[in-house]
């Protein structure tokens, strides 16, 4: 479910009562503990944590107009999103992740190469997707990226 808002506040006003909470303070969490020189902004109809173009002016290789994407949050049909390509790219950093987790919470963790799915706002781990959050700076993931992505 890609949202047609065009601000991020637009996105979140547009959300039933029960999922504004879970995704103000997942926000809120993101925004605290994410290195200085990302940028919030609507990406995929998603709200988004971007490398701006005036920090990796090649941007994104599938369309070098859109700004290198790093971590997005969503409120799907079924469930709370957490979109981090950080994860894809770093199996390190994923194996750190999938064992924090346990430790943090007795759910089950839904997650797939980037996208962690949570079905109950409670069940939400804020303070470690903030741990998360705060893992890779914009020139630890464009240094990443480039490795992992970029067609030499």
């Amino acid at each position: 479910m890609q949202s047609k808002a065009t601000t991020v506040e637009q996105y979140i006003s547009e959300l039933p009562e029960d999922r504004k909470k879970a995704m103000t303070e997942l926000r809120k969490v993101i925004k605290k503990n994410l290195p200085k020189g990302f940028k919030e902004e609507m990406s995929y109809g998603m709200i988004g944590y971007v490398v701006p173009h005036s920090k990796y002016p090649a941007g994104y290789h599938c369309n070098p107009q859109l700004p290198l994407p790093f971590l997005n949050i969503a409120s799907q049909k079924n469930f709370i999103a957490v979109y981090h390509m950080g994860l894809y790219a770093n199996p390190v950093l994923y194996k750190w992740f999938t064992e924090a987790h346990a430790k943090a919470t007795s759910k089950k963790l839904d997650i797939g190469k980037s996208c962690m799915r949570y079905k109950k706002a409670e069940d939400i781990p804020l303070q470690l997707l903030g741990e998360l959050a705060s893992k890779i700076t914009p020139d630890e993931w464009i240094a990443s990226y480039e490795k992992a992505f970029r067609k030499k």
